[in-house]
């Protein structure tokens, strides 16, 4: 692999800060001694939770006001400063389906839009679900279904799931039930 050279940041300006992202500009200086300027959006790190229930998934259908759409997606939320990545995955869980999962598996961690964003998330399975008398966030309108893996799949393929963050989920969360059934 060829080694690529870093920019370097020569200044770092805030232009705007929100609750969950902020907006700042660097200017800086690349390899060939050129200069431009980098626009970053900083965002909160964020969980996604694949919850699986036999052979299918809970997902919610959620309005979502950048898009201008209903998307269904898998549950999936912010990790607030007094969290780690595992406690607000059995958090918004709970918050987005009325499930809880005690002790959730990380599997990974991706950058949604690594161009412009340094927003992480950490993918978490959650098996051994059980419901709980949990109020869904009233903060949110959410519909919460649960839908075969392979009818999930099939959507991702028809372009049904535009959520990058659920097309991943779903394709791990397909391959993993299939080599569970595999094996049984």
């Amino acid at each position: 692999m060829e080694h690529i050279e870093v920019e370097k940041t020569l200044k770092s300006e805030k232009i705007y800060q929100g609750k969950i992202l902020s907006l700042r500009i660097d200017t800086i200086e690349m390899p060939n001694k050129k200069y431009s300027k980098r626009e970053i959006v900083e965002h909160k790190p964020a969980v996604v939770i694949i919850a699986i229930k036999g052979t299918k998934l809970l997902m919610v259908r959620q309005f979502r006001k950048a898009v201008e759409k209903t998307l269904l997606e898998v549950p999936a939320g912010l990790v607030e400063v007094q969290d780690t990545p595992v406690q607000a995955a059995i958090r918004e869980l709970e918050e987005e389906t009325g499930y809880l999962c005690e002790n959730p598996k990380y599997i990974m961690e991706f950058y949604t839009s690594p161009g412009y964003s340094d927003e992480k998330i950490d993918l978490f399975l959650a098996e051994d679900l059980v419901k709980t008398e949990q109020n869904l966030d009233d903060g949110e309108l959410i519909e919460v279904e649960e839908i075969e893996i392979e009818e999930l799949r099939k959507k991702v393929l028809y372009g049904e799931v535009q959520n990058a963050s659920s097309i991943i989920a779903i394709n791990y969360a397909y391959d993993y039930i299939k080599s569970k059934n595999e094996h049984n």
